[in-house]
């Protein structure tokens, strides 16, 4: 796992080193061990790494390949590059490192554009092509790696984190209307190609941008997800779902033990996280480290669920490290939290996984993580009242959607107030073909949307701050692929994942499958009292936001209010989501 940064010219100007070293060092947490720039006439590419696979200087990046005419910088990792390794070599390439970025390199100069059908893993890379000059920009399929551009005339900027293209400068930072609409609308979800500002943009998931020498762009989709089954499908009982779901998941978990460092598991207490932690003891891993984060209480809420933590942990004989959050310690964090952000991100648990990962990126350089799972496997209490909606579009928005189209334009300034772009792309989405029932069509947009702008953007975000690699077996995409053709009734039964907590059901203690459904919980933030009210307070108040005129006066004056009152379908703060947007944009000066 790393970042990089890149710059190429379609005017025959030089490509601005300075402007790329300056994007790589903003990326400088994602990748502690090593850098290394690489410039030559109309292209630069710059990397940050963060040794997890050959750990030598010959598999330093961006990677040349001289003989083949290929530059690579790249991001993630690919746990079946020894199987392809092999496969190239039958081809006849010779490799003269033992990682993963080599293999990516050898794929691309082979297959092409189906290069990225091959892999299994995360992934963003761009490569470009002496001969040809050519640059492709790839993300992996879900979106679990990140990508930024901007584009501008006569030159063409990349990199793993929007912080970064600001940091080369010469940007358009004025507020894209589309994305702020989604972050008010659509539970702070900005999809690609949207960001906050107008001069960078987002590449899609599961697709490949190709940049011609003039800078003409076409652009490839190399994988799809379709909730379509057969008859077979339909008809085949549970319990055969069940084995099928337990196999691809110990793939998916063993996979993400390829490393040469130790691996790790962030383990919240909560079925998805337990199950990691049962298939890896289960598979014979030992000495596995386990890492849990809780908070003070707040208005009598709990901030921590240490209990079941503790008993996975106790049950499977894992050497365990819990990390207990002082509310003190919580608000000092917070303008790293934002720093660390590549987007404004709205869940309360930013600073959790920021904190964990402070503690973790001490033991480890690698975990894996339980996102996904209820989004893949029907987790979560929106998914049942769509199971036979005969309005898909307005059921999602009712239980999903922060705020309708009416309270939006109560909130928003004049110059920034627009056409309900939220449920227009919800009914986009929708109107795919793919997924015919209503909750189908729900799970396809939370997994292919939702989960990579809310989700795994945290993760990665936070995770990435202290330079630790995060892994997400239940991303992976043969397991979703399975979960995509599981009727909904098998998964949404036994409260939600029913197939998954009937897979848990083999290996874990029944308290843990059984507890009420937990989230991470940070209940300072979500009550938002005393000096974290004050700190909202003096961002809203404050001349940077009046003179920004973003949100309306007499709405944020609601707000502040009484904040309690004011909460999201999904139990969030309003008055947060506004004064974090706020927070953002001033920490990133824009």
């Amino acid at each position: 796992m790393c970042g990089f940064s890149g710059e190429v010219r379609f005017d025959n100007g030089l490509a601005d080193v300075a402007a790329v070293a300056r994007m790589t060092e903003r990326m400088a947490p994602r990748g502690p061990d090593a850098a290394g720039i690489q410039a030559q006439s109309r292209m630069a590419f710059g990397h940050r790494r963060l040794k997890i696979i050959d750990l030598t200087e010959r598999a330093q990046q961006p990677m040349v390949d001289a003989e083949l005419g290929l530059t690579l910088a790249f991001n993630g990792c690919i746990y079946n590059y020894r199987e392809l390794r092999q496969e190239l070599q039958g081809k006849g390439y010779r490799f003269f490192s033992d990682g993963d970025t080599e293999v990516v390199l050898k794929a691309w100069h082979a297959w092409g554009l189906d290069a990225p059908k091959k892999f299994h893993g995360m992934f963003a890379f761009a490569v470009y092509e002496r001969e040809s000059g050519r640059l492709a920009l790839c993300r992996d399929r879900l979106g679990i790696k990140p990508l930024y551009l901007a584009e501008q005339a006569g030159r063409l900027r990349f990199a793993s984190s929007l912080p970064a293209l600001l940091a080369g400068g010469d940007l358009d930072t004025s507020l894209d209307p589309v994305a702020i609409h989604h972050y008010m609308s659509f539970h702070a979800v900005v999809p690609a190609p949207f960001t906050m500002v107008n001069g960078v943009k987002k590449l899609q998931p599961a697709s490949i941008a190709v940049f011609g020498p003039d800078g003409r762009r076409t652009d490839h989709v190399y994988w799809t997800l379709s909730f379509e089954r057969s008859a077979a499908d339909i008809e085949m009982p549970a319990s055969q779902w069940q084995a099928q779901v337990r196999a691809a998941l110990d793939t998916a978990v063993e996979r993400r033990m390829v490393a040469d460092v130790p691996v790790g598991v962030l383990l919240s207490g909560g079925v998805d996280s337990s199950l990691i932690v049962a298939l890896l003891a289960e598979a014979g891993q030992k000495g596995l480290k386990t890492f849990s984060i809780g908070f003070e209480e707040a208005n009598g809420e709990k901030g921590d669920e240490f209990v079941y933590s503790d008993l996975v942990a106790k049950h499977f004989g894992t050497e365990h490290y819990k990390i207990f959050v002082k509310s003190r310690r919580l608000l000092d964090a917070m303008p790293k939290v934002i720093d660390a952000m590549s987007e404004p991100m709205v869940s309360y648990d930013n600073v959790g996984f920021y904190l964990l990962s402070q503690e973790v990126s001490e033991h480890v350089k690698v975990v894996q993580s339980g996102q996904g799972a209820d989004e893949i496997f029907g987790g979560y209490h929106w998914y049942p009242p769509l199971l036979d909606s005969n309005d898909p579009v307005a059921d999602y928005a009712q239980v999903f959607f922060d705020r309708r189209h009416a309270e939006y334009a109560e909130a928003i300034g004049g110059d920034y107030l627009t056409e309900d772009f939220s449920t227009a792309f919800v009914a986009g989405h929708f109107g795919l073909p793919g997924a015919d029932r209503a909750v189908d069509k729900a799970l396809r947009l939370d997994t292919q949307v939702m989960l990579a702008d809310d989700p795994v953007k945290r993760v990665d975000n936070m995770t990435m701050a202290w330079g630790l690699e995060a892994r997400v077996p239940f991303l992976d995409h043969e397991l979703v692929e399975l979960a995509a053709r599981i009727p909904p009734e098998h998964k949404l039964s036994d409260g939600g994942k029913g197939v998954l907590k009937a897979v848990a059901r083999e290996v874990l203690p029944n308290a843990v499958i059984d507890r009420p459904k937990g989230y991470f919980p940070v209940p300072a933030l979500k009550y938002l009292e005393g000096p974290y009210l004050d700190m909202v307070r003096d961002t809203l108040n404050g001349r940077a936001a009046r003179e920004r005129g973003l949100f309306r006066r007499d709405y944020v004056d609601m707000l502040l209010q009484d904040p309690k009152t004011h909460i999201t379908p999904l139990r969030g703060s309003k008055l947060w989501q506004v004064a974090l947007l706020e927070m953002w944009l001033q920490n990133h000066n824009i």
